[in-house]
């Protein structure tokens, strides 16, 4: 199947990540339909946003990403860097990979997904434009990738929901929710273990982050594992592992819509 996925407004093909033609305006995902004796997917025309943290440009235009924006409750850098592997591998590459990854199994399934950001050489956007695309959207659902920087022994990965900061204050429980199958579906998909530095049982609440707090749809924030620990970079680093880590995050999303 050819699939194509809305990047930020703009319609790109998968597999080659440049603009293409043949499709709608909207850049909403072509329907298939199951086949015989199969019963169609719960994300089925479900709209989903992708939030691949980061961007490889923003090391080089710190004027911009450092521009303070309004979180709901105070006022943070527009984004940043983000972090990367004892050898190198960047958190920004991981997040793009993996939400690419992650589109296209969605696709396959029958949902509509658009990613943040277009590409990975650019810069932004801010936290606050990430959630406004999903709002904009009236997305079903959205969900923010990352892996996390904490100190080398700490391992494992975690899931932030929102705690309840005025705007978001409609969508607290269902983000919890989406966390929670997120969460479970990560985990029996990976075999990765909650994180042992933060949260409980792989499940963390924040009022902190601009992306949740600014969300009006169902939103969930999703550290895959710490990338300065040796076991989960090992992890993180390897492109078939980071297959399974979609495959289990679209598991994910299953299970959230039915």
């Amino acid at each position: 199947m050819r699939g194509f996925v809305s990047v930020a407004g703009v319609v790109f093909c998968l597999g080659v990540l440049a603009a293409c033609g043949g499709s709608s305006d909207d850049g909403r995902t072509p329907e298939t339909s199951a086949s015989a004796g199969e019963s169609a997917s719960s994300v089925k025309g479900k709209v989903i946003v992708l939030d691949p943290g980061h961007n490889g440009g923003n090391a080089s235009h710190p004027e911009e990403i450092n521009k303070e924006v309004f979180v709901g409750n105070g006022f943070k850098a527009c984004n940043t860097t983000g972090t990367s592997t004892p050898d190198g591998y960047s958190e920004h590459a991981f997040t793009w990979d993996v939400a690419n990854r992650l589109a296209r199994v969605l696709m396959s399934e029958g949902a509509e997904v658009t990613l943040t950001r277009k590409n990975d050489t650019g810069v932004g956007p801010c936290i606050t434009e990430r959630a406004a695309i999903a709002n904009r959207m009236h997305a079903d659902a959205t969900l923010s990738i990352h892996a996390d920087g904490a100190a080398e022994s700490g391992h494992g990965f975690h899931v932030i929901v929102p705690e309840p900061v005025g705007k978001n204050e409609e969508i607290v429980d269902d983000s919890r929710r989406l966390g929670l199958d997120i969460r479970d579906a990560y985990h029996a998909g990976t075999g990765m273990p909650f994180a042992t530095y933060i949260g409980k049982d792989g499940l963390d609440q924040r009022d902190d982050l601009g992306g949740l707090n600014m969300s009006t749809v169902p939103a969930a924030f999703i550290e895959c594992g710490n990338m300065s620990n040796p076991g989960d970079a090992a992890k993180l680093s390897d492109a078939s592992f980071r297959q399974r880590m979609a495959e289990a995050m679209a598991n994910g999303f299953e299970k959230y819509f039915q």
